[in-house]
C-alpha cells in the first residue's frame, strides 16, 4: 500500500478534545482521530493470525494521514501483562456489520447508509451485488481526505459509492435525498461507534429521520453503550493495565456527551422495528472467538457495548 504519507498531519497530543456545537474536525483532530483509531485496530486485526476480517485499506489511511501516535501504535502495539493486545474486539464488531450488510443485499435490499463513515472501507471490501448503492456520510474533512487517500492508490469500489458531506447534528436527510437516496426503496442503515458523539437530542433527531426514510423491509444496525458509559475513562483504565494508551494523550471518553437520549433498543421496538441485541461476548462464540483473559475492569469495559440488528416491520 506504500509507507509515503500522503498528507503529514500535527501530532495526536496536540489535539483539544473540547466538543462543542457544531465543532467540525478532520482525520486527525476531535472525533476524527477515534476514525483513524479504529482504522487502525482494524488494520492490526487483520495482520493478526487467524483475523475476523480482511481490511487491506485500514493501513493504507493510517500512514497516509501520518500521526505519530497511531503509527507507533501500527509497529509496536500496546501490551497487556507483556504479551501483545491484539484488538480482537474490533474485528468481533467489524465482522458484526459486515455481515449485517452481507445478510441485507443477499435479501434484496440495494442501498445501503453508512453514517458516520469514517475510514470504513466496506464499499471496497464486501462482495456487493451488481446495481448496490453504497451512501457515506460523514464531515467534509474527514471524507476529503478518505477520496484523496483511494484516488491516490487506484482503488475500486465494489459497489457505486456515493458520498454525502454533511454533520449529522445537521439537515443530513436533505443532503442524502440530494445525493439520490430513494425514500421509497429499504435500506440498510448502520451507525458504529456513532451514537456517544452526538448529543441526545441529535442522536434522537437521527432515529426519528431514519425511521422516516424507512419502508417495510429496511433494516438498522446500531452499536450502542448504556447510560453512565460515557462518564468511564479509558485512558485511566489504559494506564493501570496497558503499557501505553492505544489514543496516546487523549481518551475518546472525553469526546462523548453524556446528556439525556432515548434507549436505541426500546426506541426501534417501541416505533415498529424487530430488533435483535446481542453482547460482545455473544458475537465472540458466534464467530468462535476465544479472547485473552482481562482484568475485571477491562472486561467490564469491553463488554459495555451491545450490538443491535433490526428490521422494520410492515
Amino acid at each position: 500500500m506504500g509507507d509515503c504519507p500522503i498528507h503529514v498531519y500535527r501530532s495526536v497530543r496536540e489535539v483539544s478534545v473540547v466538543r462543542t456545537d457544531g465543532d467540525e474536525w478532520d482525520i486527525v483532530t476531535g472525533v476524527g482521530l477515534t476514525a483513524l483509531g479504529v482504522a487502525t485496530f482494524r488494520a492490526l486485526e487483520s495482520g493478526a493470525p487467524n483475523p475476523l476480517i480482511h481490511d487491506g485499506y485500514a493501513e493504507m489511511f493510517v500512514r497516509a494521514a501520518g500521526e505519530p501516535n497511531f503509527l507507533d501504535v501500527m509497529a509496536d502495539p500496546p501490551t497487556l501483562a507483556g504479551a501483545p493486545l491484539v484488538p480482537g474486539f474490533m474485528g468481533i464488531r467489524t465482522k458484526f456489520f459486515d455481515e449485517f450488510f452481507l445478510s441485507a443485499v443477499e435479501d434484496g435490499i440495494a442501498q445501503a447508509v453508512i453514517l458516520a463513515a469514517g475510514l470504513d472501507a466496506r464499499a471496497y471490501r464486501l462482495d456487493w451485488p451488481p446495481g448496490t448503492i453504497v451512501y457515506e456520510i460523514d464531515q467534509p474533512d474527514v471524507l476529503e481526505f478518505k477520496n484523496r487517500v483511494l484516488a491516490e492508490h487506484a482503488a475500486t469500489p465494489r459497489a457505486e459509492r456515493r458520498t454525502v458531506a454533511v454533520d449529522l447534528r445537521s439537515d443530513w436527510p436533505a443532503a442524502l435525498a440530494a445525493a439520490g437516496a430513494d425514500p421509497a426503496a429499504p435500506t440498510a442503515w448502520s451507525a458504529e461507534g456513532l451514537l456517544p458523539y452526538l448529543p441526545g437530542a441529535a442522536q434522537d433527531a437521527l432515529f426519528a429521520h431514519i425511521d422516516e426514510l424507512s419502508p417495510a423491509g429496511s433494516r438498522i444496525a446500531v452499536e450502542t453503550v448504556p447510560p453512565g458509559a460515557a462518564s468511564s475513562s479509558f485512558t485511566t483504565i489504559a494506564a493501570k493495565y496497558l503499557d501505553k494508551n492505544p489514543f496516546g494523550n487523549i481518551d475518546p471518553a472525553e469526546l462523548f456527551y453524556s446528556d439525556d437520549r432515548a434507549d436505541p433498543e426500546q426506541w426501534l421496538r417501541s416505533h415498529g422495528w424487530s430488533v435483535h441485541a446481542a453482547a460482545p461476548a455473544e458475537l465472540a462464540a458466534a464467530y468462535g472467538v476465544t479472547l485473552p483473559e482481562l482484568p475485571e475492569e477491562l472486561e467490564q469495559h469491553w463488554q459495555r457495548p451491545r450490538y443491535l440488528s433490526a428490521v422494520r416491520k410492515p
